[in-house]
């Protein structure tokens, strides 16, 4: 009986543990074929929720959206998702949308995902917010593509310390691809708050042909979470380039891989507050 107990309480502390994945789906529109459609649903198929970026602004991003939601929802469990509005840059070339992807039996959806638009002019690609509750507890996914290296991605990334103030009901976890490694003193300010990333050192982007064994090239991709409100589990990165015979071949599915981010929602997350009528989201 006494064992039973045990292995009945890990299977439910790991139940209420949380996956999510975050990937940068270079391009991702009518252009990524049912193939890498499905070769992406395989594998992101055990998460709970996806966040994606650099979705095409164009019908044929939305399209694709819909296209990996039906694609996972072949693989045995039911999803949903949500889709930003094309973001606000001035250079329509560079705009783009972003993704959500999740679990209901797992996640439950709380209220409308949004963009910013406190600084949507500071911020070219303004990140795309979405709450989630378990077990009354939530947390908001802040996901974000910055600009590319060479314009300066700090320039932007900056406001984010503005973030945890203009949202104190939230719990927010910033995912993506920020273009700019962790150690950049730009995210100093998050990190004196108690955000934490989930990397170190970690490169998460492709190369455009692999040195020995040395496919990766940047560490851009990355999530931070509140130490206090989130607990690490665990993370990693997911070389799917390992998959095809050339990471050139890899890089038709896109040229980041999908990290990724176990935890579980500390005793000082937000709950849920019924009683506000706008659930103190935008």
């Amino acid at each position: 009986m006494t064992l039973f107990c045990l292995l009945w309480s890990v299977n439910l502390l790991a139940q209420e543990n949380i996956t999510m994945a975050s990937w940068n789906l270079e391009n991702f529109g009518k252009s990524k074929s049912d193939s890498v459609i499905n070769f992406i649903a395989n594998t992101l198929q055990d998460f709970d929720v996806i966040a994606i970026q650099e979705v095409v602004a164009g019908y044929g991003g939305a399209q694709a959206v819909a296209r990996l939601n039906d694609a996972l929802n072949r693989k045995g469990s039911k999803w949903d998702y949500s889709i930003s509005e094309p973001t606000s840059g001035e250079n329509s070339y560079k705009r783009e949308r972003y993704a959500f992807l999740w679990k209901p039996a797992r996640l439950q959806l709380i209220g409308k995902p949004w963009l910013e638009k406190q600084y949507e002019i500071e911020i070219n690609r303004e990140p795309f917010f979405a709450t989630f509750a378990v077990n009354g507890k939530q947390f908001t996914i802040v996901n974000f593509h910055a600009i590319t290296k060479k314009m300066q991605p700090e320039t932007e990334i900056k406001y984010f310390k503005f973030l945890p103030a203009e949202y104190p009901d939230l719990n927010l976890v910033f995912c993506g691809d920020f273009n700019c490694p962790q150690s950049h003193t730009v995210f100093n300010p998050l990190k004196k708050m108690g955000y934490s990333p989930i990397f170190t050192g970690q490169k998460t982007s492709l190369k455009m042909s692999c040195i020995g064994t040395e496919c990766l090239a940047s560490e851009f991709d990355n999530i931070f979470y509140h130490e206090e409100k989130i607990n690490f589990v665990s993370s990693g990165i997911i070389p799917f380039y390992e998959a095809f015979i050339s990471v050139e071949d890899a890089r038709i599915v896109s040229d980041h891989v999908p990290i990724w981010f176990e935890f579980a929602l500390g005793k000082y997350a937000n709950n849920i507050n019924p009683s506000r009528s706008d659930n103190g989201y935008k």
